[in-house]
């Protein structure tokens, strides 16, 4: 884990109120891994604001170029949007429990809104491609997914109010995709609800299903305690766990709702 001071390259905006931040953080990209995230102080805030919580786009190594989606739903972020280009940000990270990257079967990413975040920089560093599910209210909630697309994934829609892809739940595609491949591996990021209904299915079926949990976080390094989740340990006893440090990634199993 590195405090960097990064600086902000670029700013692209996607659909209403999403954004992709780049930023210069050479330290934090080049340890970063798929599912950690960083914890970011917005200088525009009184300084003893808490810094905000993002996951991790995409990092380059090579470029030490970080990548951020985010959006703007409150006072941190827009905040954030508003700062230019050259704007220097205090980052610490990467933080957190990865996703693994050694899937036994076909990768399923489950994405919900911008639960999409991760699972981009999940996708290429997994050593094959898969299926991605995203789902969202509306088109607007649907990110990304010509980049998934050109990288060689099969990418399946769902909109609640059905103005792209499946009309209804993510639920609906993977279910269908589940029945013909029962081999997969799901990986998942998005709102309690989803993960819950995406752990259930792995369970159910015999397979592993890594979820990233997104909690109400303050300080991020495990040192407050405010962002815990009952688990199940191995041996079947429950016990809390810290969503910064200890995860934000678990199994399924481990995952006590």
């Amino acid at each position: 884990m590195t405090d960097e001071t990064a600086r902000i390259l670029a700013i692209r905006p996607l659909a209403q109120g999403y954004q992709v931040l780049t930023l210069a953080a050479p330290a934090v990209a080049a340890e970063a891994k798929p599912g950690q995230f960083v914890h970011v102080r917005v200088p525009s805030l009184d300084p003893a604001r808490l810094r905000r919580p993002f996951s991790i786009y995409d990092a380059e190594p090579e470029t030490g170029r970080l990548h951020i989606l985010y959006k703007t739903v409150g006072l941190g972020t827009r905040h954030l949007a508003a700062l230019p280009v050259g704007t220097a940000l205090p980052v610490l990270g990467p933080i957190g429990r990865p996703f693994p990257l050694d899937p036994a079967g076909t990768p399923f990413l489950v994405g919900g809104g911008y639960g999409v975040a991760p699972l981009w920089f999940l996708a290429s560093r997994l050593p094959r491609k898969g299926v991605l599910f995203v789902g969202g209210r509306t088109a607007a909630d649907i990110l990304e997914t010509d980049r998934f697309a050109k990288a060689g994934w099969d990418v399946r829609v769902a909109t609640q109010d059905g103005s792209l892809g499946t009309p209804g739940l993510v639920t609906a595609p993977l279910d269908a995709a589940l029945a013909d491949n029962p081999q997969a591996e799901l990986y998942a990021c998005g709102p309690d609800g989803m993960l819950r209904a995406v752990g259930e299915r792995a369970v159910a079926a015999g397979l592993k299903g890594w979820l990233s949990l997104d909690k109400h976080m303050v300080c991020g390094v495990g040192a407050c305690l405010a962002c815990v989740q009952k688990i199940r340990r191995p041996d079947g006893t429950e016990t809390l766990a810290r969503v910064c440090v200890d995860g934000p990634v678990f199994e399924a199993r481990e995952i006590v709702w």
